[in-house]
């Protein structure tokens, strides 16, 4: 029977295997942290909390009196017409 302690794989065959093994395991390393942030990245963006609707951010600012009733109502009326891009 032949083992491999039988051969001389020579001085430096045992330097290429670590180096080759330490390789390894910094590339599963890194393939599995990338894959966690692309997985957690995604989940992330799924489950953001949507932000105010702009009527809601036009009866803000119409709360804080930074608008007045006409513009209020002017721009609200814009805003739910049919076909208006912000609507959803």
């Amino acid at each position: 029977m032949m083992f491999w302690y039988d051969h001389d794989v020579g001085g430096w065959g045992w330097l290429v295997m670590s180096v080759g093994m330490i390789l390894f395991w910094v590339a599963v390393v890194i393939v599995a942290v990338l894959l966690y942030r692309a997985l957690s990245h995604r989940y992330q963006q799924h489950h953001a909390t949507p932000g105010p609707t702009p009527e809601q951010i036009l009866a803000d600012r119409f709360a804080r009196g930074e608008i007045e009733e006409e513009e209020y109502r002017r721009r609200l009326s814009v805003l739910r017409t049919p076909g208006h891009p912000t609507e959803r």
